[in-house]
């Protein structure tokens, strides 16, 4: 006996959606944060071993790759929590609309990144 239940969007021709790509994203980024948390609970570890220790990661935040993996967290971080706000205002009810998800995703995404400039700006402050 043959299914003849339809089948579900195949990748190739899924269209993908702005709620699509902050959903992974925000699995994603979930990931990259619980292990950015665990290295930096490591890195404060490294403070009761002394200075020398320190230093080390100290010289590697002062490099362009320290730098770098400093601002994708900062990146990944503010992503994570205006998705998490997006997603509490979705729990109680609203924002469900299409264009009313567009526009919320959309500020996810670009909120994000100016969040971002907004930290390492603060950041070069102090």
């Amino acid at each position: 006996m043959e299914n003849k239940s339809p089948l579900s969007p195949h990748i190739q021709i899924y269209r993908w959606h702005i709620s699509s790509l902050v959903s992974i994203s925000h699995r994603i980024t979930g990931i990259i944060n619980i292990l950015a948390i665990t290295f930096i609970c490591i890195w404060v570890s490294f403070l009761t071993f002394g200075e020398t220790n320190y230093n080390l990661i100290e010289f590697f935040f002062k490099s362009m790759i320290g730098k770098f993996v400093a601002i994708g967290l900062a990146w990944s971080f503010s992503f994570q929590i205006l998705s998490e706000i997006r997603h509490l205002i979705m729990d109680m009810g609203y924002g469900y609309e299409l264009k009313t998800t567009r526009i919320s995703g959309l500020v996810v995404i670009f909120g994000s990144f100016i969040l971002t400039i907004l930290i390492y700006l603060l950041g070069n402050f102090f």
